[in-house]
């Protein structure tokens, strides 16, 4: 499924804010808690909980909130299809690192150790 440079820009401009509660409902729904969410984006991002609380403050775009972000070296290990895209075969770096951050999000709702989320040899 190839993406449009429409999709691609709406979800750029999406505010992280926007979505990270719903990021929160789904992990609580399943018996996950908040504070694994957030390890699971700081294992992504590099975002430790003051700067992702100051981020969601400021309403920033997702385009914003990964030009921040120091991106783990090892997130190309993510692989899978999320939301109908393979995230590795995503070629606009924005939306690819938006569907990494998905992925994770879904594996820790699906109830996947932790270690195999944030791929730990």
């Amino acid at each position: 499924m190839n993406s449009t440079a429409h999709h691609d820009e709406k979800i750029a401009k999406m505010t992280f804010a926007s979505v990270y509660p719903h990021y929160v409902t789904k992990v609580e729904k399943k018996g996950r808690t908040k504070e694994e969410l957030h390890e699971v984006i700081e294992w992504l991002t590099g975002f430790n909980e003051k700067k992702l609380n100051k981020l969601i403050d400021e309403k920033v775009s997702f385009e914003q909130f990964f030009q921040q972000a120091k991106l783990n070296p090892n997130a190309q290990l993510i692989t899978g299809v999320i939301c109908g895209y393979r995230v590795e075969e995503i070629t606009n770096p924005i939306t690819q690192q938006v569907r990494y951050l998905d992925k994770l999000v879904d594996e820790l709702a699906k109830g996947r150790k932790m270690e195999k989320i944030l791929r730990v040899a």
